[in-house]
C-alpha cells in the first residue's frame, strides 16, 4: 500500500492527470466567446483561457499576459516531443515577438481562446500552415505544479 502511495505522488504519474483534467475542463468551454482581457467563463483571451485552466485545475498560478508566460522557468519542449497540456506559443503579430498561446491536446491538435473573428475557445491543428508558420515554441508549465496535487475526481 506505501508503495502505491509513494507511486501516485511522483510527478510522472500525476502530470497526465493533471493534463486530462485541465483538456477535460478546456473542451467543455468550447464556443466560450472570446473578450481582451477575459479570464472567466464570461469570455477569455488567449492566455486568460490558459491562466484559468491551469489555476482551477492544477492549482496554479501563470503569469497573466503571453510576453510574461513565455518566460516561465519550465522545460522548453521541441515540437516533435509535445505532450497533452504543454503550453504552445506564437507570433501572429508578424512582429516575431509572442502574442498568442494554447494548449497541446495531442494528435497535432490544441485548444485555445481564439480572436472574437474565429469563435473564441476553439480546437485547431498546429499543422495547419497558418499555425505551423507562426509557432515559436512550447514549453512543459505542468512540470511546475505543486505534487502535492491531486486531481479531483
Amino acid at each position: 500500500e506505501k508503495e502505491l502511495a509513494e507511486f501516485s505522488d511522483s510527478k510522472p504519474y500525476q502530470l497526465p492527470l493533471l493534463a486530462d483534467s485541465i483538456l477535460e475542463r478546456g473542451m467543455s468551454l468550447i464556443g466560450t466567446r472570446y473578450r481582451f482581457g477575459g479570464t472567466s467563463e464570461a469570455g477569455f483571451d488567449c492566455s486568460g483561457f490558459i491562466g484559468y485552466l491551469f489555476r482551477e485545475e492544477a492549482g496554479m498560478n501563470l503569469p497573466r499576459s503571453t510576453r510574461e508566460m513565455i518566460n516561465v522557468n519550465a522545460p522548453l519542449v521541441a515540437r516533435n516531443n509535445l505532450k497533452p497540456g504543454d503550453l504552445l506559443f506564437f507570433s501572429t503579430s508578424g512582429r516575431g515577438r509572442v502574442s498568442h498561446a494554447g494548449i497541446y491536446l495531442g494528435d497535432n491538435q490544441f485548444i485555445h481562446s481564439s480572436s472574437g473573428r474565429s469563435g473564441g475557445v476553439r480546437v485547431d491543428n498546429l499543422g495547419d500552415s497558418y499555425w505551423s508558420k507562426t509557432f515559436i515554441e512550447a514549453k512543459r508549465a505542468l512540470a511546475m505544479a505543486p505534487t502535492t496535487v491531486t486531481a479531483s475526481k
